[in-house]
């Protein structure tokens, strides 16, 4: 691998990519795939990202594995790239995906992006009421309450989509904390 690759490695955001020159295929880093799941859920009712502090407690509250913001935060940026994997578990039940998302090298797909989202929608209690009191409803009366959801986000002057469109993966670097003892985000 060139020292160029080697150096940009860290900050390829979840996308394996095959250099011209070898022909070898860098894999998704532990950093790049946490990064994915940080951008991809939202508290609910809100439209940023979860806090470092937020997952840690989250994670202490449900009896994972102590971790402090600021190491999830090193792990994030790839300074710290070899968790336990309890904590790994941890951090795959908080986003609502497969513990396998870390251990498999191969590159996250659309879908994965999808499912993470509407993990992160459904945690929001209305959200989830809407969609099971909609269970067994006609196709036709759906398609009605769905064109009603339109009308209000139209109303709201949201935009279509249930939220701004993917951000790009691949130029983000999480702001370094100022007070590594006290992440806040």
């Amino acid at each position: 691998m060139s020292r160029a690759l080697e150096v940009l490695a860290p900050h390829i955001q979840g996308v394996a990519t095959v250099t011209e020159d070898e022909g070898a295929t860098i894999p998704p880093t532990l950093a790049s795939k946490l990064d994915r799941l940080f951008r991809a859920a939202r508290p609910p009712g809100q439209d940023r990202e979860y806090t470092y502090k937020e997952v840690a407690a989250a994670i202490a509250d449900r009896g994972g594995p102590g971790a402090t913001a600021n190491y999830l935060y090193l792990l994030r940026t790839g300074r710290r790239d070899n968790p336990a994997k309890k904590l790994l578990e941890a951090l795959a039940s908080f986003f609502g995906t497969n513990v396998s998302y870390f251990y498999d090298d191969a590159a996250p797909t659309e879908g994965l992006e999808e499912e993470l989202r509407l993990v992160a929608a459904l945690r929001d209690s209305s959200i989830r009421q809407l969609a099971l009191r909609s269970v067994d409803l006609s196709k036709g009366n759906l398609t009605h309450i769905m064109g009603i959801v339109e009308q209000v986000r139209e109303l709201e002057g949201l935009p279509r989509e249930a939220r701004p469109p993917k951000r790009e993966w691949s130029d983000h670097e999480p702001d370094e904390p100022e007070d590594p003892h006290n992440v806040g985000q």
